[in-house]
Formats: structure tokens, sequence, C-alpha cells
């Protein structure tokens, strides 16, 4: 169904890997239509929980490809930009949670798509960066906004203006990751935090995503009463019903909100 991407559901966690070993897994329109298919995919497969993303090879994601973009008009960028745009506020927005497990480069559109994810565990081999100043370009898939939210003004200023690629240590060390892991340990550690979310009330996992998302740029007295009303409708729920009789009878919860 896809040719460059893979896509599969293993128990109930999905995994997406890019897959253009050949060309560093850039992302051109093709791969963007493909993981807008693929998402589509998974908001209807109630099966599905957790989302894994990594790519194919040496490289996460290495960039958009330079060689379809070095043809395009405005008109045709803009529209580029567009799809690029559509499949990272889809994965933000997803109610579902999204892990990136950061095998190698994630730069460029590689990086913003890390960032598109609610967390990034990185190999000790992955780099980082955000290098579309040396291309006449900013970053157009979200990476101006995003990265500022991630590591603040200033630090994402430096790194834009720069182009610098960082390791993933300092990745870790200024918040753009949650993890850091050997590389062996990459996709184990990725499906032990995909697993453990799994196992948590899926309606309560949603809430939390559409609580902390749209909550993050309001003034704290408005995010307060959002918090409020999201946890009330916890409260109307089977689950919380269920997890709560699960904790006082000492049982393993059987979820029914899946």
């Amino acid at each position: 169904m896809y040719e460059n991407i893979k896509y599969e559901v293993k128990e109930d966690i999905g995994y997406i890997t890019i897959n253009r070993p050949q060309a560093m897994n850039a992302l051109n329109m093709d791969v963007l239509n493909e993981l807008t298919e693929a998402l589509a995919e998974i908001e209807a497969d109630d099966k599905v929980k957790v989302v894994i993303v990594t790519g194919e090879g040496k490289a996460f994601v290495a960039g958009a490809d330079i060689a379809q973009m070095s043809k395009l008009n405005a008109i045709e960028g803009r529209a580029m930009m567009a799809a690029g745009h559509k499949v990272m506020n889809t994965i933000d927005q997803m109610e579902k949670p999204f892990i990136a497990a950061v095998n190698g480069f994630a730069l460029g559109g590689g990086c913003e798509l890390s960032m598109a994810c609610d967390i990034r565990i990185a190999s000790e081999k992955a780099k980082f960066g955000q290098p579309e100043v040396g291309l006449g370009i900013i970053p157009g898939f979200g990476g101006t906004q995003r990265l500022a939210r991630f590591v603040g003004k200033g630090m994402a200023k430096y790194l834009i203006y720069t182009a610098e690629m960082i390791k993933a240590d300092e990745a870790y060390r200024i918040g753009l990751v949650e993890k850091v892991v050997a590389p062996e340990e990459l996709m184990a550690e990725a499906e032990k935090v995909a697993k453990t979310i799994a196992s948590k009330a899926p309606i309560a996992i949603a809430t939390a995503k559409v609580a902390i998302n749209n909550g993050f740029d309001m003034d704290l007295k408005s995010a307060s009463r959002l918090e409020v009303e999201a946890t009330t409708s916890c409260f109307a729920s089977e689950d919380k019903n269920e997890g709560m009789g699960a904790f006082l009878e000492k049982r393993t919860p059987e979820w029914k909100n899946k």
C-alpha cells in the first residue's frame, strides 16, 4: 500500500517508519501524502493506542527533499509547506500519543517531525538541526514555532540562525528530547514507554493531551478552567469507575473506553 513509508500494527502499538534510506529518508510530497494516509488509518483504528515514528537505516529524517524543493516556484513551495504542516499538525492534534524514536539524523523536516510528536527518545547517535537558512529558506514545517516552544526563543534563534547541528546529549540538555539511550536500546525503550502509556486509560491519555496542548498558550487562570472541565469529563467516563474500582480492589483495570 505504501512505497515510501512502512506502517504496521503490533498489538496496540502502531509503527510508522520513513522508508527512503537511499535518500536519508528525506521528506518529499510522496512521503507527506503517504503519511497523511497513514495518519487517517491510525485515527480510524480503535486498536491503536500509541504510535512510534522512526526512520529506516542511519537516519530518522535528514530533512525535506532538496532535489525536489530546488525545482519549486513560490506557489508550489507553499503547497509543499502546507502539506508538511498538515502532517505535523495532525500528529500534534490527534488524541493518540506519538513517540519519536530518533535513530539518526533529524534535520530540517526531521527535527520538525520529532517535535510534532508527544515524546522524543533519541539514540546516542542522533543529531538534530534546522539547516534551512543555509539553503536560502527557513524551517517551513513548523520549526520556527515549535522549536521556540521547546527550547526558548533565544536558543531557537541561535539554532535556526546558525544552522548548527547538535548531538543527542545537547538536545537532551536543552529540552529538545526526553530520553537518550544506546542505539541498540532505542526501539526497546520506545516500545517500553509505548506499552506503559497503552496500559493506562485511553480516555485519560487523550484528555490529558488535549488539555496540555490547548492550555499551553493560555494564561494560567484560563488553562486551569480548561483543566477542571477536562477532568470533569473523565469523571463522567466508565474508565474513571473502572480505574478507581480496580485500585481499591487491587486488580488490573479493564478499560471500557477503548
